[in-house]
């Protein structure tokens, strides 16, 4: 005689589960881009009905900025992490550069294209698209603000040096279709040689290790 026990359901709490709706989402974003959420396939992929993700995000378009914002503010904390009193803004600086190429930041530039494309039409998706770009230049101006500080960088605009310096890694992204490796590599240095040259470092100096 066969005997089966039933496998029991987990009930997490209202802040984990969206949580969890929200990862699942920013996971299927970054691997087939946002128009492939819905309701339907994040539940499919979490093993609940659809009318549970429903119930957090009566809206996909609600889901889908959630799960943008989710990966790019990720992609911001593993980029540059809040400072330290300690840290060295130099070393900082190039470990960011190190870390904005290979595959995990190819996928990363594909969703920030993917997002300003779909922003047109989503209001929801633009108004999250916004916060982050806001998010990022914040960061960085507040590293090479603290640099200027400590004597490290000499720049009269730590704001607008920041703003150059995304302008062109988000250039780099789309002209090479999100793929670092195929762009010349004096033309994968040009973020690094702009920031050298507004912050006062000789050339080489922010090279990636």
């Amino acid at each position: 005689m066969s005997s089966s026990v039933e496998r029991k359901r987990i009930r997490k709490s209202p802040a984990a589960r969206r949580a969890e709706i929200v990862a699942k989402a920013a996971e299927t974003a970054l691997s087939d881009g946002l128009e492939s959420i819905t309701l339907r396939r994040i539940g499919d992929a979490l093993d609940v009905r659809p009318g549970l993700v429903s119930h957090y995000f009566p809206s996909v378009e609600d889901l889908v900025a959630e799960a943008f914002g989710d990966a790019a503010s990720g992609e911001l904390d593993a980029l540059l992490p809040p400072p330290d009193p300690e840290d060295d803004p130099t070393a900082r600086l190039v470990d960011f550069f190190a870390l904005t190429s290979g595959p995990a930041w190819n996928d990363i530039s594909r969703l920030w294209i993917n997002a300003r494309h779909l922003a047109r039409h989503r209001p929801a998706l633009a108004g999250r698209v916004a916060d982050q770009e806001a998010s990022w230049r914040e960061r960085l101006s507040a590293l090479l603000a603290d640099g200027v500080e400590q004597g490290a960088f000499r720049t009269p605009d730590p704001v607008v040096t920041a703003q150059m310096i995304l302008v062109v890694l988000d250039g780099l992204g789309a002209d090479a279709g999100a793929e670092h490796e195929a762009l010349p590599p004096a033309v994968r240095r040009m973020a690094i040689s702009l920031a050298e040259r507004e912050l006062g470092l000789a050339p080489g100096a922010l090279a990636p290790l």
